[in-house]
């Protein structure tokens, strides 16, 4: 995975795992429960294109 590519994914990643814990100061449930799946979405797809880069170099 490209370094910008993977900065891009720790960015994104930790601003939602920032705003889970902004919804539980400001006592939100509804939107902890959302971006608590959206985060492991997130964070799960970038692991899941870290895998298929590193397949595709490796065939290569």
């Amino acid at each position: 995975m490209s370094k910008p590519l993977a900065l891009l994914f720790a960015v994104i990643g930790t601003l939602l795992l920032a705003s889970i814990s902004l919804f539980i100061a400001l006592r939100q449930p509804w939107m902890i429960l959302a971006c608590s799946i959206i985060s492991l979405g997130f964070i799960g797809y970038g692991f899941a294109v870290k895998a298929k880069i590193r397949k595709k170099n490796t065939r290569s």
